[in-house]
């Protein structure tokens, strides 16, 4: 778990942390659709959605910084779309893709930095999502640990060998790239096996349950109501002002 901070993060303590997920995820789900819907977006509407994300980070005293560079690994993909309406004569179009894009992905960086991910998905499953899509993304972020410590372990070991990859170029190095990657989904394989066969003795039945279920409570209902309040304000106040 030490390997992804968002997990880290995830386990603090604050407002936003103690709110039951099965509310924060309508509220995002409203939020997105308020700032999606909300046209056309200028600097004051634009100001409003990223002033409500920026309260939420700063109330659930996360690190500002390594919130917002993990939010903009979007930008490279917008940045093509929002270049090919700057090019067709459209440069409002294109700043106000990158800037939705940028606050949603922000939105989504707050929301899973504030709660972990078996409530996560407990949520969505009580939600209504399709239990065989929770039960792959469940599976999906427990394996991606393994994956990572296996890569640890075998990068410590290259590292103890003198990095065989430093000595070699071109081809060479190429192949000795895919033969380590070979080697770490075989081990992972193996270990996933292992995990299967622990989880079937004791008696898993396709199901990820929590220790302590979640209850809700009137702090989470009065969350859900002031969040979808603000954003649909928001999205009709500036869209009519327009």
């Amino acid at each position: 778990m030490h390997y992804v901070d968002l997990d880290r993060w995830s386990r603090r303590d604050s407002f936003l942390h103690r709110r039951d997920a099965r509310v924060k995820l309508p509220a995002l789900l409203v939020f997105l659709i308020a700032l999606a819907t909300t046209k056309p977006l200028q600097a004051d509407s634009a100001a409003a959605f990223a002033g409500l994300a920026l309260v939420g980070i700063i109330s659930s005293r996360l690190p500002l910084l390594p919130v917002l560079m993990r939010a903009s690994v979007v930008l490279p993909f917008t940045v093509t779309f929002a270049l090919i309406s700057f090019f067709s004569g459209d440069a409002a179009r294109g700043l106000s893709l990158l800037f939705r894009s940028l606050v949603s992905a922000l939105a989504v960086v707050l929301l899973v930095a504030t709660t972990p991910m078996p409530a996560l998905l407990h949520a969505a499953s009580s939600l209504g999502v399709p239990r065989i899509l929770v039960l792959v993304l469940q599976f999906l972020y427990r394996y991606l640990f393994v994956v990572m410590d296996q890569a640890q372990r075998m990068r410590t070991a290259a590292l103890c060998r003198g990095s065989a990859l430093k000595r070699h170029h071109g081809r060479k190095r190429f192949r000795a790239a895919g033969s380590a990657l070979a080697v770490l989904f075989a081990r992972s394989y193996e270990k996933a096996e292992g995990i299967e066969r622990a989880m079937l003795a004791r008696g898993f039945d396709g199901r990820m349950h929590l220790l302590s279920p979640p209850r809700l409570g009137a702090a989470d209902v009065t969350f859900l109501i002031l969040i979808s309040t603000l954003a649909i304000a928001f999205r009709f106040w500036f869209s009519r002002s327009a």
